[in-house]
């Protein structure tokens, strides 16, 4: 069991927790975490938002019981993790974007610790958070959509490595606009499935790839963008 130093709320429904301790883990892998005894019966993933020297912070957005226990969660109390787990982010090659819609903008910040450089797409459908950390982060463009398409903002042909995480709607844009552009660029996605045992025990995050069925917490979370069928 850990300690909570901090569980801030940052936007409505959005929470910035930090958990004190030494951790490791990659750009794009994932902790499971749980704060209750029994109930409910599964641990919640959630993607690294930042390593620092005594803690590890995560970017959630309440979306069901278990995050809604998380947001209760205040300095002191105690909370168990487990990780990191899943294949991250690979190493990029060139001119480098990070593409988010909603909370899949969380897993972008500790990553722009390796490759500070790289340009920032985020999309809110309401109210933007976050968005002075991430401009402090890079040297990069970042870029801020409310309301739109957050897509319609980046052009796949101006970069070489393109990570993307959020919505299902948002990564089937992804792998539209990968096919009809004709980039050359590796485009990665990110996916945000449910999980239940996170070491690729249980299939309850089966994905359907092109090649076969994988597990989105052992073989991915992040995938190539060509190798999920989403469409």
């Amino acid at each position: 069991m850990s300690e909570v130093l901090f569980n801030e709320q940052v936007a409505a429904g959005v929470y910035r927790l930090a958990v004190a301790g030494n951790f490791a883990g990659n750009m794009g892998q994932f902790y499971m975490l749980r704060a209750w005894d029994r109930y409910p019966l599964l641990s919640r993933p959630l993607s690294i938002f930042n390593i620092i020297e005594d803690r590890i912070e995560f970017l959630y957005l309440v979306a069901g019981e278990g995050t809604e226990l998380f947001s209760r969660l205040k300095a002191g109390d105690r909370i168990n993790l487990e990780g990191p787990m899943g294949n991250g982010f690979p190493e990029p090659a060139g001119k480098t974007a990070f593409v988010g819609g909603g909370i899949g903008i969380a897993p972008f910040y500790y990553a722009l610790e390796q490759i500070p450089d790289a340009d920032v797409f985020l999309g809110f459908s309401k109210e933007p958070y976050m968005v002075e950390e991430f401009r402090g982060r890079t040297s990069g463009r970042v870029v801020v959509d409310v309301g739109g398409v957050i897509l319609d903002n980046v052009d796949f042909n101006a970069y070489d490595t393109i990570y993307t995480c959020g919505p299902h709607k948002m990564l089937e844009a992804v792998q539209r606009e990968q096919l009809h552009s004709g980039t050359k660029a590796q485009v990665y996605v990110s996916l945000e499935n449910r999980m239940a045992c996170g070491i690729g025990a249980c299939l309850v995050c089966s994905v359907k790839c092109k090649d076969s069925r994988k597990k989105a917490c052992a073989d991915g979370p992040v995938f190539r963008a060509e190798e999920v069928v989403l469409l």
